[in-house]
Formats: C-alpha cells, sequence, structure tokens
C-alpha cells in the first residue's frame, strides 16, 4: 500500500468512533462508510463538470448529480436545494443536529431516488442510515474528509486498507480473499486489454480491482487509445453478486480506483433465472463460495447436466465453463475436495478439465491462508476453455509459505516490500514466502515447458503427464504424485548396541557399589 502511517492512523480513528459509537459489525461500518465516500464523490463529479463549463463556456450537462432546483423527497412535502446536499457544503453545516438531519430526510432518499443515473448509484435503493446518532455522524464526516484522497492510488488504497479491518466471515461461505493471493493470481493470468474479466461471486470486487490496476501498470496504452479506454470503463470488468451489501461495496472499490462504469450487478450465478452469458468472458478470476449444499430446485439446468450434484464449488466450476470463450482462461480458488473427491460428478468434471478443456495447473495453498475466517484447505486451479482437449502435462507447485504466519494472527513474517508475488527475495528469504517463486515457475512453464516438466517430484514444482492423471482416475491432489525423500539413518549392527548395553549395565553396578562403600 502506498498510504502512510498518519492516513491508516485516521482511518483507525473513523472506525473506532463507530465501534465506540455502538456499530460493532465491520460489514455494517463499511457500508455506512461507502455511503459518505459516494456521497462526497458526487461532489468531486459536480466539481469536475462545473471546471469544464467554465473551461469550454459550455452548459454544464443534463446529468450532474446536482442539477439547480429544490430537491423534494418521494411522499414528503419537504424540498431542499440539491446545492445543499453537496459535500462541501454539508461539512459546513452549523451543527451535528443539522448534519443529521440533513442526511437523514434528504441524502439518503436522494441516493436512492435520483443516483441510478451513476454506476454505483444503481445498488443504492435500499440505502439507509444506520449511524444512530448526530455526534456519530459528524466524526465520522470529519474524519472522512480530513483524509486526503485527491488521486486514484490513495482513494483506492484507503479504500482497500478499510476493507481489510472486515475481520468477520460472511454468509453462504463467503469470505475476503486476501490481496495478495488475489495480487498472484492476477500476476499468474497477465490480463490485458483486450480481456474481458469476470468474477460471478464478486464480493469486494478484489479480483476485479487487482485486475485492472495489473493493466495500469503493465499496459499503458489501454487508458490512452480511446478505444481500449472505453473498453477499460464500461465492458472489460464485470462482477456479480446476491448480496447488496457487497453489490455496494464492490462497487464503490472499483469506482475508487478509477473504473468508470463496471458492469456490478446482482445476480445469483447459480440460478436458474440468471442470464447465462454464453461465451461471453475471456478471463474469469474468483473465488466462489463454498456453502455446502443446494437444492436443485431453482439451478440452472444447463449447469447440472454437466454435474448432477448439489455441491456449490461443482456448480461454479460447471458455470466457469459455460461463461468462457474458447480460448478463454480461468484462475479460480477451490477447496480441496474438487481435486479428489470420489463422487461422480467430481470426477466427470476432474475428467472434462483434463480430456476435454486444457488444464494447466494447480497452486496447492496452505491450509491457513484464509484464516481468521477458515482453515479450509484450498488449491488455485488454472484451466484453459478449449472444447478440444489440450492437456498435456499438469503442473503443480506446493505453496507452503505466502509471506504470513499460518495461525489466526495471520502476522507478516517479512518486511513489506518482501511480501506478495512480485518481490525481490534472497535465498534465506524462500522458505517465508513461496508467492515469487510459484510466479517464476509458472512463467517458466509458459516460455520454457521443458525445463519445469524435468523437474523431480520432490521438487516444489513438477508436471504429471496427462494419461498419468487419467490413470489415476484424473486424481488432481498434489500429494498423489508428490514425491518425498526421507533421510537415511544408518542404525549401528545389533552387536555394537549389545556392547553399548553391556558397558552401560557395568557402569551402573560399579556405581551402585561405590556409592554404597561411600554410604558404609
Amino acid at each position: 500500500m502506498t498510504i502512510t502511517g498518519e492516513i491508516k492512523s485516521q482511518i483507525d480513528s473513523v472506525w473506532n468512533d463507530f465501534w465506540s459509537g455502538g456499530i460493532s459489525n465491520p460489514l455494517e461500518v463499511i457500508e455506512q462508510l461507502t455511503y459518505l465516500l459516494f456521497v462526497k464523490g458526487l461532489d468531486e463529479t459536480q466539481t469536475r463538470e462545473e471546471n469544464k463549463a467554465n473551461r469550454t463556456g459550455q452548459p454544464l450537462p443534463t446529468d450532474v448529480p446536482f442539477p439547480e432546483g429544490d430537491f423534494t423527497p418521494e411522499g414528503t412535502d419537504r424540498s431542499i436545494p440539491y446545492e445543499q446536499m453537496r459535500w462541501s457544503n454539508l461539512i459546513n453545516l452549523g451543527s451535528a443536529q443539522d448534519l443529521f438531519n440533513t442526511f437523514d430526510n434528504f441524502v439518503f432518499p436522494f441516493l436512492r431516488e435520483r443516483t441510478a443515473h451513476t454506476s454505483h448509484g444503481a445498488h443504492m435503493e435500499g440505502a439507509r442510515l444506520t449511524i444512530p446518532t448526530p455526534n456519530l455522524l459528524q466524526k465520522a464526516v470529519d474524519g472522512i474528509d480530513a483524509i486526503p484522497m485527491e488521486d486514484r492510488d490513495t482513494k483506492g488504497d484507503v479504500y482497500e486498507y478499510m476493507l481489510a479491518k472486515i475481520a468477520t466471515a460472511g454468509q453462504n461461505g463467503q469470505f475476503r480473499t486476501p490481496r495478495h493471493i488475489i495480487e498472484f493470481m492476477v500476476e499468474l493470468m497477465a490480463p490485458t486489454a483486450k480481456d474481458t474479466i469476470c468474477d460471478p461471486a464478486s464480493g469486494t470486487c478484489g479480483f476485479l480491482v487487482a485486475a485492472s490496476e495489473y493493466i495500469r501498470d503493465n499496459d499503458p496504452e489501454a487508458l490512452t487509445d480511446e478505444t481500449s479506454r472505453n473498453h477499460f470503463n464500461t465492458a472489460m470488468f464485470n462482477g456479480f453478486d446476491f448480496d447488496n451489501t457487497m453489490l455496494r461495496i464492490g462497487s464503490m472499490n472499483m469506482q475508487l480506483h478509477g473504473v468508470g462504469s463496471p458492469n456490478i450487478t446482482y445476480r445469483d450465478s447459480l440460478s436458474e433465472d440468471a442470464p447465462k452469458d454464453t461465451e461471453a468472458y475471456s478471463l474469469i478470476l474468483a473465488n466462489p463460495p463454498f456453502a455446502g449444499s443446494l437444492d436443485y430446485e431453482g439451478t440452472a439446468e444447463d449447469l447440472l447436466a454437466v454435474a448432477r450434484t448439489k455441491k456449490t464449488e461443482l456448480l461454479f466450476i460447471s458455470l466457469f465453463l459455460r461463461l468462457l470463450k474458447p480460448g478463454g482462461r480461468a484462475a479460480v480458488i477451490v477447496p480441496d475436495g474438487v481435486l479428489f473427491g470420489s463422487t461422480k460428478a467430481h470426477k466427470e468434471l476432474r475428467r472434462i478439465l483434463v480430456e476435454d478443456q486444457k488444464l494447466d495447473g494447480i497452486v496447492s495453498l496452505p491450509s491457513g491462508v484464509f484464516k481468521p475466517y477458515a482453515g479450509v484447505s484450498t488449491a488455485i486451479l488454472l484451466f484453459t476453455k478449449t472444447n478440444s482437449g489440450g492437456t498435456d502435462h499438469v503442473w503443480f507447485y506446493d505453496l507452503q509459505a505466502d509471506g504470513f504466519s499460518l495461525d489466526d494472527k495471520r502476522t507478516e513474517l517479512l518486511d513489506a516490500d518482501k511480501l506478495g508475488a512480485t518481490a525481490t527475495l534472497a535465498d534465506d528469504e524462500h522458505d517465508k514466502n513461496n508467492l515469487p517463486d510459484a510466479l517464476t515457475r509458472w512463467n517458466t512453464l509458459r516460455t520454457e515447458p521443458a525445463a519445469e516438466q524435468e523437474r523431480a517430484r520432490t521438487e516444489q514444482s513438477f508436471c504429471v503427464p496427462k494419461d498419468e492423471i487419467a490413470d489415476n482416475d484424473h486424481d488432481l491432489s498434489i500429494n498423489r504424485y508428490k514425491e518425498i525423500v526421507y533421510e537415511q539413518i544408518d542404525y549401528p549392527a545389533p552387536a555394537e548396541i549389545i556392547a553399548d548395553l553391556e558397558q552401560l549395565e557395568a557402569e551402573i553396578t560399579q556405581g551402585l557399589a561405590d556409592l554404597k562403600a561411600m554410604l558404609g
């Protein structure tokens, strides 16, 4: 992150004010802060348009957030000038009670009724002010206003730092994917400005944000060419979720990271009623919920046709295969059971990945990666949709350390510049962070496949021929193929052991005799 310790302290102070004010649910804190940031962002948009109009002599566009005139919330006869709801005016209201009344009676109805024309505003239906007291709202507004958020990088990092404070698991098996794991998966996939990217279980949109930052850093022409820029801002990033809170948070996350109008949409991706989007995307990045089971009723029939199962993790794999274009790639997190499960559905999906598509690789993750949310063992599944096979060898990487302790505290084991997949490490630091080596090995596989295929199975990365995997019922667990070298211990011959024991017995006997003589 680029934010300083001072900014972190400011964010911590705002967060602590919420907790001491009686809002202890981290998701509720984030949601309320998201509303406030959105109001601030609307004012910034208005200011940009006003400056542009002043420079060009053109009138303001008709869709500015705050037009001239008064706003009257539906169902009331109370009015307020739109201008008075701008952040720059709200922070100068006379008292905390005036601020509270304005937010409760006008600003939040305005968010619900009049902001649907913005990409983020589409998710404001149902927005409610749950900050309980005027004093707490005043502290929150003052705190946010004091945090410098002039540029995109700082805005994005500030929000990411807020999101990092979500320390409780969500419902339906959701939990936040660690940022360094997300960035590692994005580095593995290396998205380009031509990709159309989807996360069908987008949550806070961490994967889409990381992909957008990767493209900014590695393909700068994506934002200079008008066609590419329009694609980047309107069509490249697609996220679906059926939790309205997550949609608001995820949409704000994208907006603060500089993506103009991403397609962040309410959708139960596994539902029969969900749009099919067949072969619509070139890249999928996801950590779908592992909710266990769901009812067949309401589940998309075309997903069940691939594998008749109630397991959501298997249905999501079927969904990924439907969503990807031929040639499209995927990096997705799955529970280990997907790799070796013995049900008919487990076996069939693995067969499809290996025989009908191109299974590129599997990164086995340490079981503590998702603590304190969950201790489930997981892996990253890497595959390409071909509909015509193509698997030759499957690449395995045994990731044993990700730079953090694997207990509930998840303490950093290295300095900040030594964390993540792109860090430069000394040889003796590899044991604390395997991500850079895993990325290097993957890139070697892409450019010099023979170099990886020749590695011994005692190494952290190695390749297994497709035929061997097929012979093992398409079992994809790394332990099925990894070889362990046991240290050879040279034990002494039995005669030497007996002689040593006899010598010890003699010494003990002599010692007892000496002790008796000394005691008289």
